[in-house]
């Protein structure tokens, strides 16, 4: 008898981890595209049984960590959003005082930036202090497209997940700015490498290098921003100072 109630509870352990498995690889693939799902594209992306991913995400839309689209589709929801961004500040805690280390070492405006709609958004920046400098403002957000740190964030999509996201034409904000085959062009370099630089696509007068950062929380990317004349001739000490910079925090992030 005793044998029979331990076998039903192991049962119902496993059949209990099935289900936050299956909806965790729901909630990845829909995090992998932020536009939305249709219930069809997510048991595709999933396999798994429409049937299964209906009454999964029946229940997580009871509790807000799904929402539906107008029409049809699924994205993720509002509940969420509020635990990234209690997250984040676990993240800008940790993150801060080496990226202050990093832009006192440089002398140039250094940032820390993730997605926040379809624009990058800042989260910590550190502000030079030279005369000449760049300053971004806590919570400005850019178009990902003419942005170093919007670029390398854009590359943890699809090829087709990018023109999704972005319009068939991109405005034109320099004579630098690319249009959407030259960003797509760009990407398999970027995804290799996990860097982009920006040389007056945004803004004239003003270029970024930016290094993704993957976290527990999603992509965030790490920029040094500075006036194009000092910005040239450090590429090279941009590119080692922003390597050494994602080694020791991910040392923290294990830590």
């Amino acid at each position: 008898m005793s044998s029979d109630k331990d076998n039903a509870a192991d049962e119902q352990r496993s059949g209990g981890i099935q289900v936050i498995a299956r909806s965790s690889a729901i909630m990845r693939a829909l995090g992998a595209q932020p536009q939305g799902l249709s219930l069809a594209a997510i048991a595709q992306a999933t396999d798994l049984p429409r049937s299964t991913v209906q009454r999964i995400i029946g229940a997580l839309e009871t509790e807000g960590l799904v929402e539906s689209l107008p029409g049809s589709g699924y994205r993720l929801g509002p509940a969420l959003g509020q635990l990234i961004h209690h997250a984040h500040g676990d993240i800008i805690s940790v993150a801060r005082e080496s990226l202050e280390q990093l832009g006192e070492a440089l002398g140039e405006t250094v940032v820390l930036s993730c997605i926040r709609g379809k624009r990058t958004n800042v989260i910590i920046r550190a502000i030079s202090e030279q005369e000449l400098r760049v300053v971004i403002p806590l919570g400005h957000t850019l178009p990902m497209y003419s942005t170093s740190d919007g670029k390398v964030l854009l590359s943890t999509l699809s090829d087709e997940g990018i023109r999704e996201w972005l319009p068939d034409t991109l405005e034109k904000l320099t004579a630098n700015t690319l249009g959407l085959p030259e960003l797509l062009a760009q990407m398999p370099e970027i995804r290799r490498s996990g860097m982009a630089v920006d040389i007056e696509e945004h803004t004239l007068g003003v270029s970024a290098m930016s290094l993704l950062i993957p976290t527990f929380m999603g992509p965030h990317a790490v920029s040094v921003v500075a006036p194009t004349a000092r910005f040239k001739p450090r590429l090279a000490e941009f590119r080692s100072a922003l390597t050494r910079f994602k080694a020791a925090l991910d040392k923290q992030f294990e830590g």
